[in-house]
């Protein structure tokens, strides 16, 4: 009896993952359509590129909306007229600019691998291919030739991540430190400002005393 019950607990367990699994795959899917498409979608478009029913559609993009906030990421889908889209979060929209016009070094599919790799970051090789499909392996090597993404070997794959060179390529971190200096100047210049009027304060204050 006590070998049937373990059998049971164990087939339960295995169908949990397996549910899991099937979930994730599903979030994955939808994620990927959203990405890749670039406007907003209707759920007619949704059912057709992603073959799954308008209810788990819906509830998927829920639930990628609460993990999106939930970590702060840099992505958001956006609704509109029960249309979606995936976009980015206004204050980094400077960096997928720059993406997007400042070389001509990468082509259109390479600045989309590009993205996914700097907005999803650190991100399975794997995961790439799956929503790249196989060019992925050659836009991943010429990022990893130019030191542009750094590469982690994980089991059967390699997790990736941004590298300190893209920064400096694509000049983020100027762009960051540059703001940085512009706002510790204007806490200087009004510091120096309340300085000022309270020396101005004091003299007046010695002028009424004497």
């Amino acid at each position: 009896m006590e070998e049937v019950g373990n059998a049971r607990n164990i087939s339960s367990k295995t169908q949990i993952e397996i549910d899991e699994g099937k979930e994730r795959e599903a979030m994955q899917m939808v994620e990927a359509v959203l990405f890749v498409s670039g406007r907003f979608l209707g759920m007619k478009e949704m059912i057709m590129l992603s073959d799954l029913n308008p209810i788990i559609i819906r509830e998927i993009i829920e639930k990628l909306q609460d993990e999106y906030e939930e970590r702060n990421s840099a992505l958001r889908i956006v609704e509109k007229n029960e249309m979606w889209k995936m976009d980015l979060k206004p204050e980094f929209s400077g960096i997928i600019n720059k993406l997007a016009t400042g070389s001509s070094e990468f082509t259109k599919a390479e600045q989309e691998t590009l993205a996914i790799i700097a907005f999803k970051q650190p991100i399975k090789q794997s995961v790439i291919i799956k929503i790249r499909g196989n060019k992925g392996y050659d836009h991943i090597k010429k990022f990893s030739d130019q030191g542009l993404i750094k590469k982690k070997k994980q089991g059967h794959t390699h997790e990736l991540s941004l590298s300190d060179e893209f920064y400096d390529y694509f000049n983020v971190e100027q762009k960051a430190k540059e703001k940085e200096e512009k706002e510790t100047g204007e806490e200087e210049k009004e510091e120096g400002q309340e300085k000022t009027e309270e020396i101005k304060n004091e003299k007046n204050e010695e002028k009424k005393e004497n």
